[in-house]
């Protein structure tokens, strides 16, 4: 049966025009899914992406508005796009409500912990001298990450630490509700989340899977765990009345 994995895409208001690296769709194709890209519509429209996908990953891109997590903007803070903001919380309001398999890449983990009740830090200066924003080749792994041994990410990879790439200037703060910290860098940094709940996959990760997956194995096991958990959903959307929120 045909996986559908819905992608987000990214917003330019000035260009009135969505975006999104090739990348993100090569990596769902090669684990087997079936890319869907989404674009930045209106929160309301949420629930109806939700309803009709098995799996879902949120993409990478522009700094969420502070407003969102009880904060004002603060120096260091990048471009942001209120529209795409609005959609991919309404819609990562769902998956933590939900039982659909999620991964949420570099801003996507953003989301995720902030639609939780969590926060993020404007701009990593004020945390640390770790340079997480790497002048090298997307695919090339900067830095290392220690995986916590109890987590469904240490499961997957079955590693205690990894070598990851590395392209983000905020990161996780407060940790929101229903998450869970799975990974750090040497600095102290949360590099991943993932459900409290064991049974639920959701999983967020502040490094670039889709940029070294045709390079790194660990970056297909992402991919290809997200894909097969979807694909067990699948029942569940094609019968009548299967899982439907938010409508």
């Amino acid at each position: 049966m045909t996986c559908l994995i819905g992608i987000t895409c990214g917003w330019r208001e000035s260009e009135a025009r969505h975006h999104l690296r090739h990348d993100y769709v090569q990596a769902v194709e090669a684990a087997g899914g079936v890319p869907l890209l989404i674009p930045a519509v209106a929160p309301e429209l949420a629930p109806v992406y939700y309803n009709m996908l098995d799996g879902l990953v949120f993409s990478g891109g522009d700094d969420v508005d502070p407003a969102y997590y009880g904060e004002e903007p603060q120096k260091g803070l990048g471009e942001i796009a209120p529209a795409r903001d609005a959609f991919e919380l309404a819609l990562a309001s769902l998956v933590l409500r939900g039982n659909k398999p999620a991964l949420g890449i570099c801003r996507g983990i953003q989301v995720l912990n902030i639609a939780a009740g969590g926060t993020v830090y404007q701009d990593l200066s004020v945390f640390s001298s770790l340079q997480h924003y790497q002048q090298a080749p997307g695919w090339h792994a900067a830095h290392l990450i220690q995986l916590d041994e109890n987590s469904r990410l240490f499961g997957l990879l079955k590693k205690k630490q990894i070598r990851v790439n590395s392209f983000h200037h905020q990161g996780i703060k407060e940790v929101g509700a229903q998450l869970k910290p799975a990974g750090w860098s040497r600095d102290g940094l949360i590099e991943a989340l993932e459900a409290c709940e064991p049974s639920r996959f959701i999983i967020g990760v502040q490094w670039h899977p889709e940029c070294s997956w045709a390079k790194d194995e660990n970056s297909r096991l992402l991919f290809r765990a997200l894909v097969e958990r979807a694909g067990q959903r699948i029942p569940a959307r094609t019968a009548e009345g299967g899982e439907m929120v938010g409508s």
